[in-house]
């Protein structure tokens, strides 16, 4: 998993060149996780990682905790948004079907993952 607190921490000389180049596409998140099926086809964010965001980027919610982000699952990347899920404590990624047919992205099966936001 790549967080970007790590990128920051190990490049304190150069923290506002490195901030002000992450923030140009947004802030970049890696995970792997297993789509999940209710009614859409889901993946939560691991829980530190939804953590994170949640500490220092609460403030770009707009309604019920959603976010606006960018995602991208093999060679596919579109516009979306991410979910805050209380129950389950992170952020959840619906995949479209679109995009779960072109990488054939199915319930259980491990996927890489890359989000911006």
């Amino acid at each position: 998993m790549l967080f970007w607190r790590d990128v920051v921490s190990s490049k304190v000389g150069n923290i506002l060149a490195i901030f002000a180049l992450e923030m140009e596409n947004g802030i970049k998140y890696e995970f792997t996780a297993k789509p999940w099926l209710h009614e859409w086809l889901f993946v939560a964010m691991p829980e530190e990682m939804a953590r994170e965001i949640r500490e220092n980027l609460k403030f770009q919610e707009e309604g019920w905790g959603r976010m606006k982000a960018t995602a991208k699952v093999g060679n596919s990347e579109w516009s979306t948004a991410i979910w805050f899920d209380t129950k389950s404590n992170t952020y959840l990624l619906p995949i479209k079907a679109a995009i779960r047919k072109k990488e054939e992205v199915e319930p259980g099966k491990e996927i890489l993952l890359t989000i911006w936001v």
